[in-house]
C-alpha cells in the first residue's frame, strides 16, 4: 500500500496549479477550493462532485516513490457506471487532466470498460508503451496493436512505445495494456474518455494500488476526490 505525506500532496497540487496557470489553463472553481473553502459552503449543492469523484487525485500507485511512479489528475467531469448512481449521472463521458513529471511513470494497466483518447496538451513528450491483453489478463506479447494516432490507423508490434508530442493524441481501447511517462519536461496530458470508475475498472499488471494512503503530517490544504467522505463527512447518493 502506497503512503504519501499530506505535506507532499499539498505541495504537489500547488505546483500543478502553477504549471497549468502559466500555460493559460483555468480550472473550474472547485479546482481551487481549499479545505477551508469547502467548510464554508453548503455541501448539498455539490453532491455531484462527491458522487462521481471530481477534483484532485494524487497517487503513487503503491510504489512509495512519487517522483518515479505516480501521477496528478484533475477530474473535470464524469458520469457513473455504479448501479446506484448511473440513473442520476447517465452521461457516458469523462474528462481529466493528467500531469506526468519528467521520468515519472504511470504503471502498466488496462481498463475493462473505458475507451480513452490521451492527448499531449503541452510540455515534454509523452511516451506510451502498449500491449494487448490475454484472456487471463496478462500481457499479450505476440498479437499486433491496432492503434489510432491523430486519426490515423496504425499497426505496431506488441510492446511498441509511441512518442506523443505536444498537440498529438492516441486512442487506447478497453483491455489494452498501457504505461506512460514524461520525457524532456513535465507533460500536461488530457484524457477524454468513456465514463471513468477508478474503483472497479482498472487492472494493474503488478496489482498496484490505485489510491495512496495519506499520512497526516500537516493539515490538509486540498481535499482529494477519493476522500470527500473522510475529510468532509459527506456520503454518496443512494
Amino acid at each position: 500500500m502506497g503512503v504519501m505525506n499530506r505535506s507532499d500532496v499539498n505541495r504537489i497540487v500547488d505546483e500543478v496549479i502553477d504549471f497549468v496557470t502559466a500555460r493559460n489553463v483555468v480550472l473550474p472553481r472547485f479546482g481551487y477550493f481549499t479545505l477551508s473553502d469547502w467548510k464554508r459552503l453548503d455541501l448539498t449543492e455539490w453532491q455531484e462532485i462527491f458522487d462521481v469523484e471530481l477534483g484532485w487525485d494524487v497517487s503513487d500507485f503503491g510504489g512509495n516513490d512519487f517522483t518515479t511512479q505516480g501521477c496528478v489528475l484533475f477530474n473535470f467531469r464524469n458520469g457513473s457506471i455504479a448501479p446506484v448512481l448511473k440513473e442520476l449521472y447517465p452521461n457516458p463521458y469523462a474528462e481529466k487532466l493528467l500531469f506526468v513529471g519528467h521520468g515519472q511513470e504511470l504503471p502498466m494497466h488496462f481498463h475493462r470498460h473505458k475507451m480513452e483518447d490521451i492527448i499531449n496538451r503541452g510540455g515534454g513528450d509523452l511516451m506510451i508503451q502498449l500491449y494487448n491483453s490475454t484472456p487471463d489478463e496478462d500481457l499479450d506479447k505476440k498479437s499486433e496493436l491496432n492503434l489510432t494516432i491523430d486519426g490515423q490507423k496504425v499497426t505496431m508490434k506488441a510492446g511498441s512505445t509511441v512518442c506523443i508530442r505536444p498537440g498529438s493524441s492516441i486512442r487506447v481501447n478497453p483491455l489494452m495494456y498501457h504505461r506512460f511517462w514524461g520525457e524532456k519536461a513535465p507533460v500536461m496530458t488530457w484524457e477524454v474518455s468513456k465514463t471513468n470508475d477508478d474503483h472497479t475498472d482498472n487492472r494493474f499488471l503488478d496489482n498496484g494500488d490505485r489510491f495512496s494512503v495519506i499520512k497526516e503530517d500537516v493539515p490538509a490544504k486540498y481535499v482529494l476526490c477519493n476522500e470527500y467522505d473522510k475529510v468532509l463527512g459527506v456520503s454518496k447518493s443512494h
